[in-house]
This record gives structure tokens, C-alpha cells and sequence, in this order.
């Protein structure tokens, strides 16, 4: 009875484990291959060289707010053509983000294939952009919501009204 019992303890540890929230880092190892180095907020915030933003998310999203004179190139109809012609010179440094920081890694490896060779992805994206307490806006004008793409990837915004249409 005593094993029996061990091993439903066993179990119920073990799934409850599974469950168990992660941190954002480990969940953006599950999902990206590091192929392009990240940026922190923090960094991003400290740079004073030209930047490049480019929104990775899709349209609907970008509606609702956005980083500070972020170009939308979004993710689903991404289009490398039409983004090389909205961008200046290959070593020109370019930061892409997304919600978290999954579809904007993909971008940004379509850009380091055609040559862009200073290309960030920024850790966390927009949610741990706002998180962190900075301004996201919408036409211009500073805004409180987030797009937050799903009720799994939600989680992670902490901060800000979060918007699900």
C-alpha cells in the first residue's frame, strides 16, 4: 500500500512539475534556435546609434500599439522585398521584435540571409517592453494596450490593458 501510494505521489509531483510556470528565457530556448543575438529592453533603451525597429507581428496587433516609429513588416505575409526597400545600408543596425520574441527571431534570420549582418531580436518583444514600465502607442499617440496574441502567450504581459481581437 505504502508504494501505491509513494507512486501516486510520485505522479501528481511530476505532472504538477510539468505545469509548473517556466521563466521567459526557458521558453524562448523551447522555441528559438539563438540563431540571432538578442537585445535586452535595457540595451535598447540605452542606444543612442540609429535604430532600425521592425514590427514582426501581424497587422491587427501592430493596430493596437507598437514601439515608437516601429516599421510594420508583420509575420504571416512577411514579405523580404518589400522590407529590403524600407531599409537603409546591410550593417544598419535593425531590432525586430514580436510579442515575445518566437516570429521575430524568424525575420530577423530572413534578413541576416540577405545580408544584414547587425540584426537583433529584442528578448521578451513588446510584452517585456511594457513590463518594464515603457511607452507603447497607437497613430502616434501613447497608448495602454497590448496585444497580447493569446491567452497562453498572455501570461507574459504583465503590465498594460491586454487586447485579444
Amino acid at each position: 500500500m505504502k508504494k501505491i501510494v509513494f507512486i501516486l505521489i510520485l505522479l501528481f509531483c511530476s505532472a504538477s512539475h510539468s505545469y509548473a510556470q517556466k521563466t521567459l528565457a526557458e521558453v524562448l530556448k523551447k522555441y528559438n534556435t539563438e540563431s540571432i543575438p538578442y537585445i535586452t529592453v535595457n540595451k535598447l533603451k540605452a542606444t543612442d546609434s540609429t535604430i532600425v525597429l521592425l514590427d514582426a507581428r501581424e497587422k491587427n496587433e501592430f493596430k493596437v500599439s507598437h514601439l515608437k516609429n516601429a516599421l510594420f513588416v508583420g509575420y504571416e505575409k512577411f514579405d523580404i522585398q518589400k522590407t529590403i526597400k524600407k531599409l537603409p545600408q546591410k550593417d544598419a543596425k535593425i531590432i525586430v521584435y514580436c510579442s515575445l520574441g518566437v516570429r521575430s527571431e524568424d525575420i530577423a534570420e530572413q534578413l541576416k540571409s540577405n545580408g544584414y549582418t547587425n540584426v537583433y531580436n529584442l528578448f521578451g518583444g513588446i510584452f517585456e517592453w511594457k513590463n518594464e514600465g515603457n511607452k507603447v502607442f497607437t497613430k502616434g499617440v501613447e497608448t495602454n494596450k497590448v496585444h497580447a496574441y493569446s491567452k497562453e502567450w498572455g501570461v507574459w504581459l504583465l503590465k498594460g490593458e491586454k487586447v485579444y481581437e
